[in-house]
Parts: C-alpha cells; structure tokens; sequence
C-alpha cells in the first residue's frame, strides 16, 4: 500500500444515489413540482435538515414531524430495488493501491445500506466515517479531519474524492487535496475534475508522486 489516504464521499460519488434521494421527496411530498434534475443541482452534498427547511420555506407546507423517519424508509426502499453504482466504481476499487474509506453526510445506517446493496462493502470494512458520528456536516471540514485522524494519516497525504460542492469545500478548509467527480462531459477540462472513475488510479499516481517528491 502507498502512503496516501483516499477519502471518498458515498452519494453520488460511489453510489448513484442522489436521483434516488431526490425521487423520495417527489414521491412523499405531492406539492413539489420540481424535477428530480433540479432537485439534485439544488440540494447535492446539503444536510438533511437544511433540505427540509428550505422545502418548508419555499413551498410555504409545514412537514410532518415524523417526516424523516417516513423520507428515510422510503429512500431505503428505493436503494432496495434501484440503487447501482457509480459506472466503473467496482473495477477503480479493485484496482486502488491506496488505503481509502468513506466519509458521508448520511448516517451509517445508510452507509452500510448503499454499500450492501452495491456489493462494495467488502472493499471498505468498518472504515466508514458518518457526520452523525460527530455532529459535523460539510461544509464544515470536520468530518474530513476526523476521517484522516482515524486512518492514520496527516492532512498533507490524503486526498477527498467528492461530487458536490460544499464537500469540496470542506476538503480546502480542511487543507486537504481535493478531486471532484462530475459525469458531465466536459469535466476533463477543469482542474481536479475528472468524469470516469477508470481515470481516478492516474491522477491519484500523479498526486502520490508530486507529494513525494516535494517531502
């Protein structure tokens, strides 16, 4: 294994999650009349309970108190029958020579769930890093810091993998290197953006070396 951690993100960057969460809301929530596309440019990477408020806010309903409970089972439910991974995730893990984990947003409940159904579990282990476990959601670096912590690497030798915004936020205010994914073609063009997970191994190669050679 080389020195370098490889901190990914869960929902839309291994699992192709985010239409699935977005489709619950459609499905629980008849007043919205948004498409499940704005949806997710809307709220990718957002804490839950930022993404209720605004719900409530702009469409003037108040949600139900038990309404994440409700929002939860169903995305379960969806994940069940639907959820895949993110194309060519599986074969990049495989591959990876990098120690790596996951470090989400989401509960660990869910976590386990997205990885199960996808059959990537075994790649990870318990190395599973929830914001629940710590109070801290992205846009705020804890979560990240709190990852590198657990694996055993200084902030220097990690790199985040992410697919939203405020999670490459986080990876900066934290210092740590920082890739986004993004299935949009044109994602070549842009530094540390990339839109095939077979090219992540490379840049991750180049990475290692630019660090090593700088130490």
């Amino acid at each position: 294994m080389k020195h370098l951690c490889v901190i990914f993100d869960l929902d839309g960057t291994l699992v192709d999650s985010e239409r699935l969460c977005n489709q619950a809301f459609i499905d629980l929530l008849p007043f919205i009349n948004d498409s499940v596309e704005s949806l997710i440019r809307r709220y990718r990477g957002k804490k839950l309970a930022l993404i209720f408020a605004d719900i409530e806010m702009r469409f003037g309903e108040k949600l139900p108190i038990d309404f994440e409970a409700t929002y939860r089972q169903r995305v379960d439910e969806l994940f069940e029958f639907y959820l895949q991974p993110i194309t060519g995730v599986p074969e990049m893990l495989k591959t990876l020579e990098y120690p790596f984990c996951v470090a989400s947003s989401a509960p660990i409940a869910k976590i386990r769930k997205a990885l199960n159904v996808t059959t990537l579990s075994h790649y990870f282990g318990d190395r599973l890093f929830s914001s629940y476990d710590i109070g801290s959601w992205k846009p705020d670096p804890g979560l990240f810091l709190y990852a590198a912590n657990k694996m055993g690497f200084s902030l220097e030798y990690c790199v985040v993998i992410e697919d939203s915004d405020v999670g490459i936020e986080a990876a900066r205010t934290a210092g740590i290197h920082a890739l986004k994914y993004s299935s949009e073609e044109e994602a070549e063009e842009k530094n540390n953006v990339f839109s095939n997970m077979k090219f992540l191994p490379k840049l991750l190669n180049k990475i290692y070396v630019m660090k090593c050679d700088r130490s």
